[in-house]
């Protein structure tokens, strides 16, 4: 069995697994475990990804919930998804209408399982509740020259126990400049962050962008995802991490495919 299904997480603890990419597992107290844009390809081409091994074998891993931030291959993975439900016949699936749809024709995962959500909405995870925010607005910014995104693409705040998580998704590269989307999320008052990040794709937020925008938000701690996968779209987290002051938000690195515990008496 995977370690994080045979892991007792304390009382008033999140446990966060991070395989590569956005993809990650959450465990808190009570057992249940969500994932996060499971994308676990058995194909993998030394040209495109760093790894030869995908970072989860599905069936090792019972998963009670899945959160999907977008339609796009990397964070809607219906080949990891029908494997996930293999393991676990009654996984919950949560995300936009496109991710939905996706999923609906290409698993055999029930319509009755299934939560079609929009920013603004908040859905039951068992123990867990996650709020949908946007992470790119559907109108795009087009004073910035920045089109409107070709699928919807949210982010989610994860209330834990005494936590609040937030998963950025694949947020517009000037997020920190749109205080819709910073206020929706500073709202919640999340501990720690997960934001997507590169120091030259013009898609997201550039290390400093980054930056600003978990300063922004209110984050206390933050950790850099959407990296450790493809060959092409890799950077170094240590660079970034170097970017905050003292007095900001503290980095969180770990190691691809392994796991850290957030809880009350180290706050990470």
């Amino acid at each position: 069995m995977h370690p994080l299904s045979e892991l007792n997480v304390p009382t008033g603890a999140v446990a966060i697994h991070w395989f590569e990419q956005s993809c990650y597992a959450i465990k808190d107290e009570h057992g249940t475990i969500v994932q996060i844009d499971p994308y676990f390809p058995r194909e993998r081409p030394a040209d495109r990804f760093i790894y030869p091994d995908p970072p989860l074998d599905e069936s090792t891993l019972p998963t009670d919930f899945v959160l999907l931030t977008h339609n796009h291959r990397d964070h809607t993975g219906p080949e990891s998804i029908e494997r996930i439900r293999q393991r676990s016949p009654k996984l919950k699936v949560v995300g936009p209408h496109e991710s939905i749809a996706n999923v609906l024709e290409n698993t055999g995962v029930n319509v009755a399982y299934t939560t079609t959500i929009r920013a603004g909405m908040g859905v039951d995870l068992r123990s867990m509740y996650a709020y949908a925010v946007y992470a790119k607005p559907p109108q795009g910014d087009p004073q910035a020259g920045i089109q409107p995104p070709d699928v919807t693409h949210l982010g989610y705040v994860l209330k834990v126990g005494g936590h609040t998580l937030y998963f950025s998704g694949d947020p517009i590269n000037n997020f920190a400049d749109h205080d819709d989307l910073v206020d929706a999320v500073a709202a919640f008052k999340p501990d720690l962050g997960f934001l997507t990040t590169h120091p030259t794709e013009g898609e997201f937020p550039f290390f400093d962008g980054s930056v600003k925008m978990a300063t922004r938000i209110g984050l206390r701690h933050v950790f850099p995802s959407h990296r450790e996968c493809f060959v092409k779209r890799n950077y170094d987290p240590h660079a970034w991490a170097a970017l905050f002051s003292a007095d900001g938000p503290t980095p969180i690195i770990i190691p691809r495919n392994a796991h850290f515990i957030y809880d009350d008496a180290s706050n990470g």
